[in-house]
């Protein structure tokens, strides 16, 4: 037994609602203005290259988060970097005014980056040039430290016993000037980071993990940026709906209409025409503009010329070959759903079954989600099309092909070798 295995249910932090370190009030603290008082906001490239030397001549990790204007705007662009790290103090950087912060990034790159959820700042911190070559992400920390809520609120509170203001998480971040109540709240958020990384640190070498954090933490910061997702229009919400293939197209065609509006606009899709009404001009097919109108979503506010555009849309779809029309469902990428193992093949099942069980059980020993330990979809692949052998070291090398790393094939594989072998054979 390692010594996750032994140490993983203590709880000398708040890990699972136990009591908090000793040095921590029960009754958290608020935290209502930053140390230093509110940084300016960077907008000009002599205020960035000030803030480029005061960084790089700072010393330890540094605090990275980013605010962008998602529900607001089109895309999910940073439209506020803060950065915090000892001897510089903090910093608000506009990605407005400063657009390439690369220097920036360069003269980081060989420090180490605390993030809170790294996978949804990094991409927008990737394209205004900051990359880190090291990380340690606190919420993924959380995660394999057993934390039951690993919101960065909810873990400075269990973890620190300071509350953080929640008011502004949500705001058009692309608002000029930015009131300076969301600056106060966007200081905050980077205030207390280094001290969270320093104590989730502690608690994962406690619970014998530090290592498995740190193989997370280098597989993210070395993953290449996700490729542009195909068909994005087949997420329409209501998509479930919409069974006929001229149908589709309708959507497809309205979808891609009001994407190019929405970037022409710089607004999120949303705000030019909602998804229900994609979906419900989809379902009608209306003949004309006047039978648009009359649907849910494109009212009587609507001018003339957007509603000629939506209908043109739909007429393109319905003009289209049917050749040329979307074939329903995507192809599958892997194995099919598991409600149809079943049917489709038994012994699948039974060792989807088997191997669910025992994946469970050990996540629980190790107080971590299933996801952490080994991803679902991971697990989906190798009882599907299993090695022939069905021996550790074949397993293990499965699962390194599907990217699993060191640690998690280390638990995992006796598990799913034992699955496999219990199990029939794929007839």
């Amino acid at each position: 037994m390692t010594d996750a295995h032994k140490t993983a249910a203590e709880t000398a932090l708040r890990t699972t609602g136990g009591a908090p370190p000793d040095d921590v009030d029960k009754a958290p603290i608020p935290l209502l203005e930053p140390r230093e008082g509110i940084p300016p906001v960077v907008a000009t490239d002599e205020a960035l290259a000030e803030v480029v030397a005061a960084f790089a001549a700072g010393t330890g990790p540094v605090a990275v988060d980013a605010e962008r204007a998602s529900g607001y705007r089109y895309g999910q662009r940073a439209y506020l970097v803060q950065i915090r790290r000892e001897g510089a103090g903090s910093a608000l950087v506009d990605p407005v005014g400063c657009p390439d912060l690369s220097a920036l990034g360069e003269a980081l790159s060989d420090t180490e980056w605390i993030l809170h959820a790294a996978t949804q700042d990094l991409p927008c911190l990737r394209e205004i040039g900051m990359v880190p070559s090291r990380i340690f992400d606190t919420e993924l920390a959380g995660r394999l430290a057993g934390f039951p809520r690993v919101g960065l609120g909810a873990m400075v509170e269990s973890v620190l016993g300071y509350a953080l203001e929640k008011g502004h998480s949500a705001v058009d971040w692309s608002t000029r000037p930015l009131p300076e109540p969301w600056l106060r709240y966007a200081a905050l958020d980077v205030e207390l980071l280094v001290d969270l990384r320093d104590a989730l640190e502690k608690e994962l070498d406690r619970q014998g993990k530090l290592e498995w954090a740190r193989e997370e933490f280098d597989a993210i910061a070395s993953a290449p940026p996700a490729p542009p997702r195909k068909d994005p229009w087949r997420r329409t919400s209501g998509m479930h709906k919409v069974r006929r293939r001229r149908q589709m197209a309708a959507v497809r065609e309205l979808w891609n209409a009001r994407d190019k509006v929405a970037q022409r606009r710089d607004v999120s899709p949303g705000k030019v025409l909602s998804d229900s009404a994609i979906i419900e001009a989809s379902l009608a097919l209306p003949a004309h503009v006047n039978a648009l109108t009359a649907l849910p979503g494109f009212g009587h506010r609507m001018g003339r010329r957007q509603l000629e555009q939506w209908q043109a849309a739909v007429d393109r779809a319905k003009a289209l070959a049917e050749a040329e029309l979307p074939q329903p469902g995507q192809p599958l990428q892997g194995p099919p759903p598991p409600r149809s193992w079943a049917d489709k093949d038994p012994a699948a099942a039974a060792r989807l079954s088997a191997a669910r069980a025992a994946v469970s059980e050990l996540a629980e020993r190790l107080n971590m989600p299933q996801e952490n330990l080994i991803t679902p979809d991971t697990v989906r692949r190798v009882c599907w099309e299993p090695p022939g052998d069905r021996s550790e070291a074949a397993v293990a090398e499965a699962l390194a092909s599907y990217g699993a790393r060191r640690w998690q094939i280390e638990q995992v594989t006796p598990l799913l070798s034992a699955a496999l072998t219990d199990t029939p054979a794929k007839s």
